[in-house]
């Protein structure tokens, strides 16, 4: 796979302190299939659709248990230097750059509105070895409370060029880089309840929306929204039954015209 261009999403993994239920909920949901625990590595476990990797599940760490969430990784050719643009531009290091192996070195961060994210600098392991197939990580959209603050950080940390869609009802932005659009921005509406911190909602591809919702419910997880209908596929946001937030779209089901957008 060719090395991605720095901020671009490469890598999604998740805590959850019942591994196995993790591993059954999304192994029924999004038809994933899991390789060996690796106990050098925090038994980190990879999953696979269609035998190539699309994310992993991993125990939490001591004092973190019960606050399951995905966390999407960002890729950088130098995750050093990357950690202290983080800091330069208001963010906060969580976990400093630290080398896994010859897969590649990790670092996590928050940026100044709440939202965690991890970086990744490729090894062995590059990231995503399939991406919009069913099973496999499609999209990504940051949800915050203070869409300024993030706006502004990570156009300045990764470069990227800005669009905006034109709606009075919706605060939603795009972000690309080298010539793809890779990341949404949502403005969090007191829809959310207060105690909803900002995050990074991810998106998983499935083939049916509707069936994919129906088998999450029957496994326990709570629906957000939808499904629903959209020009860029049918989709559902739901909530796992260890509180992790994610969201299942069929980019093959599409419906209505593409948004009107802008320059920012």
């Amino acid at each position: 796979m060719a090395v991605q261009p720095e901020g671009t999403p490469c890598w999604a993994d998740a805590m959850f302190s019942d591994l196995e239920g993790a591993k059954d909920f999304y192994g029924e949901v999004l038809g994933w299939t899991f390789g060996e625990s690796s106990s050098e590595y925090g038994n980190y476990t990879q999953a696979y659709a269609n035998g190539r990797a699309v994310a992993a599940v991993v125990p939490p760490m001591p004092g973190q248990e019960g606050q399951s969430q995905w966390c999407l990784y960002f890729a950088s050719p130098d995750a050093a230097a990357l950690a202290e643009r983080i800091r330069d531009g208001g963010g906060e290091v969580l976990m400093e750059p630290m080398q896994v192996g010859d897969f590649g070195t990790m670092c996590l961060a928050r940026e100044p509105s709440g939202v965690v994210f991890g970086i990744w600098q490729g090894g062995v392991h590059e990231g995503f070895e399939a991406t919009a197939v069913p099973g496999a990580y499609c999209w990504a959209e940051v949800f915050t409370r203070e869409p300024e603050r993030a706006d502004a950080f990570f156009t300045a940390l990764f470069s990227y060029t800005a669009r905006q869609v034109e709606d009075d009802h919706v605060d939603f932005r795009m972000f690309d880089v080298g010539g793809n659009t890779v990341l949404g921005r949502m403005a969090m509406t007191d829809d959310f309840p207060p105690e909803v911190p900002s995050y990074i909602n991810v998106y998983f591809t499935v083939a049916d929306c509707d069936q994919a919702v129906a088998k999450a419910v029957g496994q326990g997880a709570v629906l957000r929204f939808g499904p629903m209908s959209s020009p860029f596929g049918r989709f559902a946001a739901l909530t796992d039954p260890q509180g992790a937030h994610f969201s299942v779209i069929d980019i093959t089901t599409t419906e209505g015209e593409q948004p009107a957008v802008k320059d920012v």
